[in-house]
């Protein structure tokens, strides 16, 4: 995914990333750049951010539906490696919340976008993420 580093949501995103041993800073610089961001893209950069620094399951979820919602709009290259990553977040929250429908569906719906992801550190996290989360549901499942 390329950034415009001159891009000053890109910019207050990033002086948060800097910060978040200061969770507190850190996500007032996330909530500035959500209130700040004009484009879907910054839209899509400053919710998925946002979404970090919530303090309940529930409010995750909300911020990283609508990071990937944004994103999905984009659909675009820029995008689409982001996707992965947003379906296991968001699959992840809804298992904690118990909804195991859809915490299947959304890692079901990581794994169809893995092809997106760098064969890298973090695309290998990211698929493993996703590998055990179904791995997880599927005991789930037996154990009923």
């Amino acid at each position: 995914m390329h950034f415009d580093p001159n891009n000053h949501v890109i910019k207050l995103c990033t002086q948060g990333m800097d910060i978040e041993g200061r969770p507190e800073e850190a996500s007032k610089l996330f909530m500035q750049a959500w209130h700040e961001a004009t484009k879907d893209f910054e839209r899509f950069i400053a919710s998925h951010y946002v979404a970090r620094h919530q303090k309940s399951i529930a409010d995750k979820l909300k911020w990283d539906e609508t990071a990937l919602n944004l994103a999905l709009k984009i659909n675009d290259d820029t995008v689409s490696g982001a996707y992965p990553s947003l379906y296991l977040n968001i699959g992840k929250f809804y298992e904690d919340l118990g909804d195991i429908e859809r915490a299947s569906k959304n890692y079901q719906l990581a794994l169809s976008f893995t092809d997106r992801l760098a064969d890298d550190g973090y695309g290998n996290m990211i698929k493993g993420g996703i590998l055990n989360g179904i791995e997880r549901l599927k005991l789930f499942n037996e154990n009923k």
